[in-house]
């Protein structure tokens, strides 16, 4: 299909891009970079290929009359216009499943390495400071209660984890499901007061802005650990890190921030916490399929056929 016209507004890897090259003409960042040209083009593109962390626009949107499907290579889709999309004729699919192992896989690691102190033992040792005496005692992960803001997929796929540690699991969502064997909290808060470890895996977006907010870390508790693996936007920074500098919770591991690449200079001094730059997805083969999905719904729709995996809102 070398003469469809696709724009690509992030910066796709070459695994993504290359394949992409093959079967369509891509532009990349065009609108960005080319205004005048963009306008040319624009009447032409017939797909849009993003990043979960990409901005697709009613207005940007509205300029693409051929618009048949935005095809975001990620689970989370929180910066495209869902209804503008749909009001516009145009579908818009993600890449979920593919990634749940590798997210559930760092959601515990980053448990293991808050609650260990693991960064900071590598630091003591690395540092010289081994011989003037051992690092101070630590927090065990096993057995202790684990709370899920959010089970869905990647959800369900660390509670199982976690059943392996022996820790008791607790969920809130916005209903409760009968079919999985933990328990449903009704709200955030509550949900808090009774978790050890208290892990966001729900999706972004307005619905979900700061829900995570200083009464629901003041639930938690000084024994209390945050793990977010979620987008940044669900958690209150500006709360997190007065709990964190307070004493309020006992420490944080985080994976995502409100204003990625930028993570406040008072997160990245601060001791008790875990931070690591967006990896949840992050191996070789995770990110291949992703890409192959992705590339798999530009291909279907484009083609004339049904997306393999459109959000829920365009099912």
């Amino acid at each position: 299909m070398p003469e469809i016209d696709v724009l690509a507004v992030a910066k796709l890897p070459p695994f993504l891009l290359e394949p992409l090259r093959e079967r369509f003409r891509v532009h990349e960042r065009v609108h960005e970079t080319d205004p005048a040209a963009f306008s040319a083009l624009a009447p032409r593109i017939r797909g849009i290929a993003a990043s979960g962390e990409s901005k697709v626009s009613a207005d940007l949107i509205a300029r693409l009359p051929a618009l048949q499907i935005v095809s975001v290579m990620g689970v989370g889709y929180d910066g495209v216009d869902v209804a503008a999309a749909k009001s516009h004729g145009a579908v818009v699919t993600h890449t979920p499943d593919v990634l749940n192992d590798d997210v559930a896989d760092l959601a515990i690691a980053l448990m293991i390495a808050v609650a260990r102190r693991i960064p900071q033992a590598d630091a003591h040792l690395r540092a010289g400071r081994w011989p003037d005496g051992p690092m101070p005692l630590a927090r065990r992960m096993s057995g202790e209660r684990l709370g899920l803001v959010g089970i869905g997929r990647i959800g369900q796929a660390i509670a199982r984890r976690a059943l392996a540690f022996g820790m008791p699991v607790a969920y809130t969502a916005r209903n409760a499901r009968p079919e999985l064997p933990y328990t449903f909290a009704p709200s955030v808060r509550e949900l808090a007061a009774r978790s050890d470890f208290l892990v966001v895996i729900t999706p972004g977006g307005a619905a979900t802005r700061h829900l995570i907010d200083a009464e629901v870390l003041r639930a938690l508790g000084p024994r209390g650990y945050l793990v977010n693996v979620a987008r940044g936007s669900v958690v209150d920074e500006a709360a997190l890190i007065e709990a964190l500098q307070n004493g309020t919770i006992a420490g944080a591991a985080l994976d995502v921030f409100d204003n990625e690449p930028q993570v406040p200079q008072a997160l990245r001094q601060l001791d008790n916490v875990v931070l690591t730059p967006h990896i949840g997805s992050a191996t070789r083969q995770t990110r291949q399929a992703m890409a192959d999905l992705a590339r798999a719904n530009l291909e279907a729709v484009l083609g004339g056929r049904a997306p393999l995996t459109p959000v829920p809102e365009c099912r």
